[in-house]
């Protein structure tokens, strides 16, 4: 399962945490969440993220949400820095693959 473009928009595209790093992390997983269940899978069928921020100084709070929604063993993960995402205000984007077990 390929998930590609989760962000802190809710579900009427309005940014959630403006300017609030920690709330755009909540929502970006709650989004990524919503679209796991979707698929029927959880955040331990991840296994691959790449995440990108505007401000690599904010990554310890990005790292405690993360930890709320992912208490197991992380997925292989690449953090990158950007000048910009697709919106302004919008402070991170994740993609990720999943992989569930064939029935």
């Amino acid at each position: 399962m390929y998930i590609a473009g989760q962000v802190p928009l809710d579900k009427n595209g309005e940014l959630v945490g403006a300017g609030d790093f920690e709330a755009q992390v909540r929502q970006t997983f709650e989004n990524l969440k919503s679209d796991l269940v979707a698929g029927s899978a959880t955040f331990a069928d991840l296994v691959s993220m790449n995440i990108y921020v505007t401000d690599a100084r904010v990554v310890g709070k990005y790292v405690q949400v993360r930890r709320e929604y992912m208490p197991h063993a992380m997925p292989a993960a690449t953090l990158v820095e950007v000048k910009s995402l697709f919106r302004p205000g919008v402070m991170i984007e994740i993609s990720a693959i999943a992989v569930t077990p064939s029935e």
